[in-house]
């Protein structure tokens, strides 16, 4: 039994999911991945269940019926991975934006913080094959969400971040709101307002090859005006027993 889980979002991602299974399990460490699969007209699905019959001890899919935000594929996952014990959960995108060979760096981070953030912008900008004007506009809501917040993270809106357990019971997935892009700020915001040890880790993050970016700007939207609304709202914790 592994005690680290990786959760990967799917939305017709054919052409990267078997590809990005393959390439974790071929990592050394023992790594648990979850699929939260969003009916994908494209048959994602049916490939990961055949993935399933080689990787039956390691390899899981939720199955939820359309495309319902990014945000709550994640705190299915999140929810999902503390019920079956796991301590550290992971979630990164599937079409290798995230290079699964930064995993064991983030796990690594991880266990000595509460959480680790796969960071483009912590050493400078680490960005490969995004045009000029997306690279200025995600570092711009970085430093923007900084201004706003308060807190003292440089890639605020990064995907690819790693949790303790205890960190995911502790916050009140319920009062999480933003479903977009915005969801990656409003995590990092309700751990660093609870007081959690956060570690960036640099990584070079490269555009996705094949398949095609669910960016929109209904997205940046959502979390332009969430970031204005989180910094008047209250952050309140669960109380754990550890």
């Amino acid at each position: 039994m592994s005690d680290k889980l990786i959760i990967i979002p799917m939305y017709n991602e054919r052409e990267n999911a078997e590809k990005i299974i393959r390439k974790v399990f071929s990592l050394p460490d023992n790594y648990h991945i979850l699929v939260i699969e969003d009916g994908s007209p494209d048959g994602t699905a049916e490939i990961i269940k055949n993935l399933q019959k080689e990787f039956s001890a390691a390899l899981y899919m939720v199955e939820r019926k359309g495309k319902l935000g990014l945000g709550t594929a994640y705190i299915t996952g999140f929810r999902w991975a503390m019920e079956h014990g796991y301590k550290f959960i992971c979630e990164m995108d599937a079409d290798f934006s995230h290079n699964p060979d930064d995993l064991p760096r983030l796990f690594e981070a991880c266990e000595q913080n509460d959480v680790a953030i796969g960071s483009r912008y912590c050493c400078g900008i680490s960005v490969v094959n995004w045009p000029l004007g997306r690279v200025l506009m995600s570092y711009c809501a970085s430093k923007y969400v900084r201004l706003i917040t308060g807190m003292k993270v440089q890639d605020t809106t990064a995907g690819f971040v790693c949790y303790r357990s205890r960190v995911l019971q502790t916050i009140q997935l319920d009062n999480i709101r933003m479903k977009g892009y915005g969801f990656q700020i409003e995590m990092k915001y309700n751990a660093y307002k609870l007081g959690f040890k956060i570690k960036e880790v640099p990584i070079i993050f490269i555009d996705r090859k094949e398949g095609s970016s669910k960016m929109s700007s209904g997205i940046f939207g959502e979390a332009f005006w969430g970031v204005l609304k989180l910094r008047f709202r209250k952050v309140k914790g669960n109380k754990i027993n550890e």
